[in-house]
């Protein structure tokens, strides 16, 4: 590809110097190996050996990769490299777009910001107010700051105003009485609403994240994607997969027209509702539950439909087998929300009994034990985990896990060692937004307060790197540098050996999405 496209506009991009390396897949460090040091990750000594290559792309595709430097062509942007390794952009595999952006407006009332009763109440006291009902929303909370909410605990910390706070888990909100009253919960049906003996309300709201987006009571929550953006491509983040569930119409143009805008620039995959029978809130000429795809390029056929999973209210073993049938006719796989040991078996013999389809996944994955790793393998399920949950909530998991090994949750290297599938994501704003930080989680399995978490489940750095690198469309599709790749990069300051060292945000130099430096144009010349 030469001049004829530049003069039709193509955009051009010479990457000069720059090392590339072909990353194995996921390797397990032995389990007899001892943990890292001061946290820091090693690299695997079987990291293939690097060359040093000019890299060119030409309308968002590599075209060119030479050993010998490349001659640059007349309004071609060069970026000089210098050493630093080039590697495909990282990919969330898991994270909630809307409720991350929504986060940087609300006030955070969990740890490590908030630790006792005193501080939540002096947070939810300080909440600016923003409107005229004067709504405050708090984020991440967890009951080892002040016990298991309801809307009594509330009305004691702050009554005059009406709050609602978020569990960190996302699946509960809880409401004080002035909030109750204001969207008038006393008279919703839903099942999700928690009652006492009396049948009147406690506040707590299970997974009804779509009626509270829909209630008109409810001032609108600030959304600022762009920053999301910006946030993203500092840490080498080149696409996300939302896993969101039961997006409605509306949030899907809202992530559509950031797209479209480069607000956010990463690429999307939407993991889809479940299908219905109705055409409910879809866009004309889509069926409701097929709407969602990746954005804004349109290729690679979207994501999985998305279930939800929860103990207290599983369906039965045919219902469940009946949503994945509907799922898998409709042509998308699955992709099943399993926290629990019951979550996850209920899961598989439910695809034993629907049959399993090509890109069906098991999200989070947080208790996967060995007897079952037999039955995941012939499944072909991929294993979405989060392994920066060890290092943000570990130290919990040691006080509160009591009818699971701590040291054996959000399993990496054993699934590895089973043949089974695995990529990450960073479950984002529930977990940190980061992905070097699960990154060096995965590795060091090291807890906040330094306490390593069944080291025999730790990745050697390069295949903890490796979870991030995959296909959206096949997550255990090692993407690559290659001629006729996507022009989706992550430019290092270092070496990879070097900077897999101390894997970190620190380490990214450049990120390009689509042939197009994301910032960083000092570093470049025209």
């Amino acid at each position: 590809m030469g001049g004829a496209e530049q003069a039709a506009g193509h955009r051009a991009l010479l990457i000069r110097r720059a090392e590339l390396t072909e990353l194995p897949g996921p390797t397990a460090t032995p389990a007899a190996d001892e943990a890292p040091q001061g946290g820091r990750a090693t690299p695997p000594e079987t990291l293939p050996p690097a060359r040093v290559a000019d890299v060119r792309i030409v309308g968002g595709r590599i075209v060119e990769i030479s050993a010998d430097p490349l001659r640059p062509r007349q309004g071609e942007t060069v970026i000089n490299a210098d050493g630093g390794a080039l590697l495909p952009g990282l990919h969330d595999h898991h994270v909630h777009l809307l409720s991350l952006a929504a986060s940087a407006s609300s006030v955070r009332v969990g740890p490590p910001q908030i630790v006792d009763v005193d501080g939540l109440r002096a947070a939810l006291r300080a909440a600016p107010v923003t409107e005229p009902a004067q709504w405050v929303r708090a984020v991440g909370y967890h009951p080892s700051v002040a016990g298991d909410l309801d809307r009594h605990a509330l009305d004691a910390l702050l009554p005059d105003r009406p709050v609602r706070v978020q569990h960190r888990g996302g699946a509960l909100w809880v409401f004080n009485s002035a909030a109750l009253g204001l969207a008038g919960i006393d008279g919703c049906d839903l099942p999700g609403v928690e009652r006492d003996t009396t049948g009147a309300p406690t506040g707590r709201l299970w997974r009804m994240d779509g009626w509270l987006r829909r209630h008109a009571a409810l001032p609108p929550v600030a959304i600022d994607l762009a920053a999301v953006g910006r946030t993203a491509a500092a840490s080498g983040i080149t696409g996300f997969t939302d896993a969101t569930p039961g997006r409605s119409a509306e949030h899907h143009r809202t992530l559509a027209a950031a797209a479209a805008r480069g607000e956010l620039p990463q690429r999307l995959t939407l993991m889809r509702p479940e299908p219905q029978p109705t055409l409910t809130e879809a866009p004309a000429g889509q069926r409701y539950g097929e709407r969602a795809g990746e954005l804004p390029a349109g290729a690679g056929g979207g994501g999985p439909v998305k279930v939800i999973l929860d103990d207290d209210t599983l369906p039965d073993l045919d219902a469940l087998a009946a949503r994945f049938t509907a799922a898998h006719r409709a042509g998308h796989p699955v992709a099943v929300h399993c926290v629990t040991r019951v979550q996850t078996v209920l899961t598989l013999a439910a695809l034993d009994i629907a049959g399993p389809r090509r890109g069906d996944r098991l999200e989070h994955g947080a208790v996967v034990p060995p007897e079952l790793h037999g039955q995941l393998r012939r499944t072909g399920l991929v294993v979405v985990t989060q392994p920066n949950f060890i290092a943000e909530r570990g130290d919990r998991y040691l006080v509160d896990v009591t009818d699971e090994d701590p040291a054996s949750l959000y399993p990496a290297a054993s699934l590895v060692r089973a043949g089974i599938g695995l990529a990450a994501g960073t479950d984002a704003p529930f977990g940190h937004p980061d992905p070097w930080r699960a990154i060096a989680a995965a590795v060091t399995r090291r807890t906040a307060a330094g306490i390593v978490l069944g080291a025999d489940e730790r990745l050697d750095a390069a295949s903890a790197l490796a979870l991030f690198l995959t296909d959206p469309a096949d997550p255990t599709r090692l993407r690559r540098v290659r001629p006729g790749a996507r022009g989706d990069l992550c430019l290092l300051h270092r070496p990879l050996r070097v900077a897999l060292r101390d894997p970190s945000a620190a380490q990214v130099r450049l990120t390009i999405v689509d042939g197009v430096p994301l910032g960083g144009w000092d570093q470049a010349r025209q």
